[in-house]
């Protein structure tokens, strides 16, 4: 493959990387994990992002996690695959040997099958809470209100790992407006790592997407999700 054909990847993944380095530093933080959300890329863009220096990758959809992560493998990259999207029980078994890491637990019986999975493996799978930060019928997540009494449930499933929180937040159209959303996830992740404590030394806050990243730095996201702006020509 010639990654010439490629260094567009490679600019915005470059100023993209630079801009959060720069904006956890100017906080006095320690570096933000960015999970580069392949959806609307080729897999030849994908590989690209590999060789350019890229990690972490994220898919909505399961099989396209566990596809990429095998192509991701055979072209000789080590790239984390974390799985963002909302996840079926029927699906769990089809990542649950590739992906690092699952952002979207939000129900006792998907965490039962993911603990199923595990267990067959032989291993801890490392998961986050979902938050419905915006209390959206139509979405997933588990409500503010019932985040701590899901996370005392889960105390019976030790085929998982649990290590943070992720929301999603409403459709809202400046950054600002997350605000309050990333702002109260903030506080949840704190009282859960204080009541229960995380399987991790290093707790993920996972919030904020291509257009609202900035603010969820600032408001202590330790992992953001950024997709589209990667992938401009």
């Amino acid at each position: 493959m010639n990654y010439d054909e490629y260094l567009y990847i490679k600019k915005n993944y470059e100023e993209l990387r630079g801009e959060i380095d720069a904006l956890a530093a100017s906080l006095g933080r320690p570096p933000v994990t960015l999970v580069c959300v392949t959806k609307s890329g080729s897999d030849e863009e994908l590989l690209a992002l590999a060789h350019f220096g890229a990690t972490d990758m994220g898919e909505n959809r399961p099989q396209e996690a566990a596809r990429r992560k095998a192509l991701l493998t055979e072209n000789g990259f080590e790239t984390a695959m974390h799985e963002i999207g909302n996840l079926q029980t029927n699906k769990v078994k089809l990542i649950a040997d590739k992906c690092t890491l699952i952002h979207s637990l939000d129900s006792l019986s998907l965490a039962k099958e993911i603990d199923k999975q595990a267990k067959k493996l032989g291993r801890r799978l490392p998961v986050l809470i979902e938050i419905n930060s915006g209390r959206e019928e139509n979405k997933g997540g588990i409500l503010p209100e019932d985040a701590l009494a899901f996370c005392e449930a889960l105390r019976a499933f030790d085929g998982l790992a649990l290590c943070g929180v992720m929301t999603m937040g409403p459709n809202l159209e400046t950054s600002e407006e997350y605000r309050p959303y990333f702002r109260e996830t903030k506080k949840i992740f704190d009282t859960v790592g204080q009541r229960f404590g995380y399987a991790t030394a290093s707790p993920i806050l996972s919030m904020g997407m291509s257009d609202s990243y900035v603010t969820a730095i600032e408001e202590g996201a330790t992992l953001v999700r950024v997709g589209r702006r990667l992938f401009k020509k």
